[in-house]
């Protein structure tokens, strides 16, 4: 049993009518992609749904250009529909003065170059020559406002200059100060390291040995010899006692 006709109408219900807005636009997107590879077409579609959602397809994605193709084919259409037969000798009538307006000012320009003066009269030629003497006004104030301007730029980059180099000078200073504390801090640590050793003893005091004064012994005869004998061995070194 096949399916019947349906009618083209407004579907009512939302919900219907978006599910089928969605199968519709998917199966004109299909029939454009499949024209433009069949045909080798070139194809641009444009939908827009009810929120105003764009939804479009171009062949090699370039709808910019086939947009430019319609509105220029579309323009030259209405062109040629719009133009009446009566109308076509005010076109030539236009053309003719657009023809003589381009032929005079050719000619004006080879004589404002020195070229065909010969056929110029002595009015022309003082025409002409105002012409020239106020062109040269306007270039000589161009050129005079072009060397102003550049020489403001040069002063500004001079003024820009000294200021980085009074920077520079500046750091330089500061660094060169920093160099010279250092090196003096170096130069006083040695000095004072002097001056502590200096004043350090630069000997060891040795306590004297003890001497033996043999004299008094022998001149004291009520002591005991072994008492004078351990006397002198308890004062003289291990060395000096050997036999």
């Amino acid at each position: 049993m096949g399916r019947g006709r349906v009618q083209l109408k407004r579907i009512e219900n939302k919900i219907n009518r978006q599910v089928t807005f969605s199968k519709r636009r998917n199966g004109l997107l299909k029939k454009a992609n499949e024209i433009s590879v069949l045909c080798d077409a070139e194809v641009a579609l444009i939908v827009f749904s009810t929120k105003g959602k764009l939804y479009q397809y171009a062949t090699d994605s370039c709808m910019e250009k086939i947009l430019e193709r319609y509105e220029r084919y579309s323009y030259a259409e209405r062109a040629l529909t719009m133009t009446e037969p009566e109308n076509q000798g005010d076109w030539c009538l236009e053309y003719g003065k657009m023809k003589a307006k381009i032929e005079a000012l050719q000619k004006s320009q080879r004589h404002l170059m020195g070229d065909q003066l010969d056929t110029l009269n002595l009015k022309e030629l003082q025409h002409l020559e105002q012409q020239l003497e106020n062109s040269l006004k306007h270039i000589r104030s161009r050129k005079t406002q072009v060397l102003l301007d550049s020489i403001s730029d040069l002063e500004k980059k001079e003024k820009e200059l000294q200021d980085q180099n009074r920077l520079l000078e500046k750091e330089i200073t500061e660094k060169e100060r920093a160099i010279a504390i250092v090196q003096q801090a170096q130069w006083e640590q040695p000095s004072q390291t002097q001056t502590t050793s200096s004043s350090s003893p630069s000997f060891l005091i040795i306590d004297p040995l003890p001497t033996v004064n043999i004299g008094d012994y022998q001149g004291r005869g009520s002591e005991d010899e072994d008492g004078v004998q351990n006397r002198i061995g308890s004062s003289l070194l291990p060395w000096m006692l050997r036999p």
